[in-house]
């Protein structure tokens, strides 16, 4: 076995499989260091195996960038706790916390994304391997349909998500964009549910 190949094996301690190994130092690589420029390269030095040894594991360079920035995104969630479920305290207080748990995930994870606008084929594959009900996004709707069973809300549920979305988007993406600003305030979330809920019509 060629010594980086075995260098690599025992940073597995834990269990992990080699390609797991491999998502696992691409996933903190975008961590630290985002998408933009990350190559093959450089995940094979931090994993510390030789470049071909990756495409033993993945199809393509694409896969397995992919496959990193779903675990990136699955570390960002872990890392919010749990989201509030149907029927407990108020929906108020409920789409407080997930508009919260929107925005920070957001903050975290848009960065990623935006660093592969020009990789739209990783994109397109981190797209492919995600399951309905895995984004924050399907389990927000989720949340809303289960809530307007309940009785406890009543409107158009893809338009409250539209809305809830749209801020998290707005509030990180324009401090992203090159003429955007450098530091976006968010709306405070009180207001915008307070908004989702009431609307704007005039009483």
């Amino acid at each position: 076995m060629a010594p980086r190949k075995a260098a690599a094996l025992r940073h597995t301690e834990d269990g992990r499989s080699l390609r797991e190994h491999l998502i696992g130092t691409a996933a903190d690589l975008i961590s630290a260091h985002g998408t933009a420029e990350l190559t093959v390269r450089a995940i094979a030095r931090a994993a510390g195996v030789a470049d071909g040894v990756l495409y033993n594991h993945f199809a393509d360079k694409e896969e397995l960038l992919a496959e990193a920035l779903a675990e990136h995104v699955r570390r960002a969630e872990d890392g919010l706790g749990e989201l509030p479920e149907p029927g407990s305290a108020t929906v108020e207080a409920n789409l407080r916390a997930q508009l919260t748990y929107g925005l920070a995930l957001h903050k975290e994870i848009l960065p990623a994304f935006a660093g592969l606008l020009a990789r739209p084929v990783v994109l397109a594959r981190f797209g492919e391997r995600t399951g309905d009900g895995e984004l924050w996004r399907d389990r927000l709707a989720g949340y809303l349909r289960a809530e307007k069973e309940l009785g406890r809300l009543d409107g158009d549920v893809d338009a409250a998500v539209a809305m809830l979305v749209g801020v998290c988007h707005e509030t990180v993406l324009s401090a992203l964009l090159p003429h955007g600003p450098s530091v976006t305030v968010s709306p405070e979330v009180k207001a915008v549910v307070k908004t989702v809920l009431e609307g704007l019509a005039a009483r």
